[in-house]
This record gives C-alpha cells, sequence and structure tokens, in this order.
C-alpha cells in the first residue's frame, strides 16, 4: 500500500506564470508552433492578452521551454499520454502452470488450455512439476511431462533453456511464438 508521501513523489512539478524565472524563453503556443526566442516580460504579456497560463515544460533547456496554455489542458494532456504509456506495457509476464508428475488427463488438458492462452496474449509460461513424497525418486516421469507438454504447444510456444531441477520441482519456460 502506497503512502500519501510517495504518491505524491511520482507527480512532476511544473513552474507556471510568476514562478518561471528565466529572463529569457522559447515559446510554443497551443497548437505547439514554435514562436520563438521572447524575453520573460513579453511572454507574459502575450499570456495575459489571450488569457491563457505559461508552463515551463523544459527547465534544463537553454533557454527553458515554455508553452502558452491553460494550464488544468496541459495537466490534462499528460496524464493522457501517461496513461496510453502504461497501457502499451501489456503482456510479456510470466505466468507459472504448476502440474504433478502424474497427473491426470483432464487436469493436464486444462493447464495445456491455460498455456494456450497465455501464450497467445504474449506471456511466457513457466510449468512447474512438484513432486511430492517418494515421487522425486522418479525423475523421468517429470522430463516425459515436460516433452509432451512442450510437443501439445509447439504450434504456441518454443522453449527457454532446459528444465531444471530444484529441490522438489521442476522448472521449464516456454516463450511464445512471435507471429509473422
Amino acid at each position: 500500500m502506497a503512502t500519501y508521501r510517495n504518491q505524491n513523489q511520482n507527480k512532476k512539478f511544473y513552474k507556471i506564470n510568476n514562478y518561471i524565472s528565466a529572463t529569457e524563453v522559447r515559446l510554443i503556443d497551443e497548437e505547439a508552433k514554435q514562436i520563438g526566442v521572447v524575453s520573460i516580460q513579453e511572454a507574459r504579456r502575450m499570456a495575459q492578452e489571450t488569457g491563457l497560463d505559461l508552463v515551463e515544460v523544459a527547465p534544463l533547456a537553454k533557454p527553458p521551454v515554455v508553452k502558452l496554455i491553460e494550464f488544468t489542458k496541459f495537466k490534462y494532456q499528460e496524464a493522457k499520454k501517461l496513461k496510453s504509456e502504461k497501457k502499451g506495457i501489456k503482456g510479456g509476464e510470466t505466468k507459472e502452470v504448476q502440474m504433478t508428475p502424474f497427473i491426470s488427463d483432464n487436469d493436464y488438458d486444462t493447464g495445456v488450455k491455460k498455456s494456450t492462452k497465455f501464450l497467445t496474449t504474449g506471456n511466457k509460461v513457466k510449468l512447474s512439476i512438484k513432486f511430492q513424497g517418494r515421487q522425486i525418486q522418479r525423475k523421468e516421469f517429470g522430463y516425459s511431462l515436460i516433452e509432451k507438454f512442450t510437443k501439445d504447444l509447439a504450434d504456441y510456444g518454443t522453449p527457454e533453456g532446459e528444465a531444471k531441477l530444484m529441490g522438489k520441482r521442476l522448472l521449464f519456460t516456454l516463450t511464445p511464438v512471435k507471429k509473422k
């Protein structure tokens, strides 16, 4: 759970109107057309005439870039841009499917269907075969299950490396096939 302080650290701070301290600024109008390098007094006068705000967009530039726009509209555009950037990150996660070496056919089919869905949406699938009790003595059943799993999902995913035995779990990862 994020605290109030952490939420405010992610927000960007913009200098507006009289808080802009530079003497000369590069001015951009509301339609993103460049007006040019003007003094801050001239920029403030133009903002006063049009009824818009001066928002410092790039404070580190020489001279700083200032946009002539309504501040609430500017904040809305920035939030919209941030939201669209987050939207493009869908997929690419690793989803885990758990099985045992002596799994029933129906449970196996369910795992394959889930894995197919994960791989088609662009996620990796990590197959985790859990050995219970004395099953660890029969590791070959786990490896044969991995071969069967790989063969069944050959159209959707390709193996990523070899299967690894970690403790009582046999781990194996499939990566989605790139569509042409």
